[in-house]
């Protein structure tokens, strides 16, 4: 299942400067198992040591924060928008 994939810019130094690709995969984490065999390097941002989503990296499948789904197994649909946003902190 293809699916697109938004990308902070942090991270496009690993996707040529691309804002937004295509990876294949039912579930989060064989899309970003895609992303790796297509952009080396990129999981490793995305997920800790222990394959778990880093603490301050947001990811949404569609409008849903797989924090509060199913996690790396939350389903992505063919055609889903798959969103990466790193967390933003600060202020006053």
């Amino acid at each position: 299942m293809s699916v697109s994939v938004r990308v902070p810019t942090i991270l496009r130094t690993y996707t040529k400067s691309e804002a937004e690709v295509a990876a294949d995969g039912g579930t989060l984490k064989e899309v970003l198992a895609d992303l790796e065999a297509n952009f080396p390097g990129i999981r490793a941002r995305i997920l800790d040591d222990n394959g778990r989503i880093r603490r301050f990296v947001n990811v949404y499948v569609g409008d849903e924060d797989v924090r509060f789904a199913d996690g790396l197994d939350t389903e992505t649909p063919e055609n889903s928008q798959v969103s990466i946003i790193p967390a933003v902190a600060g202020g006053c």
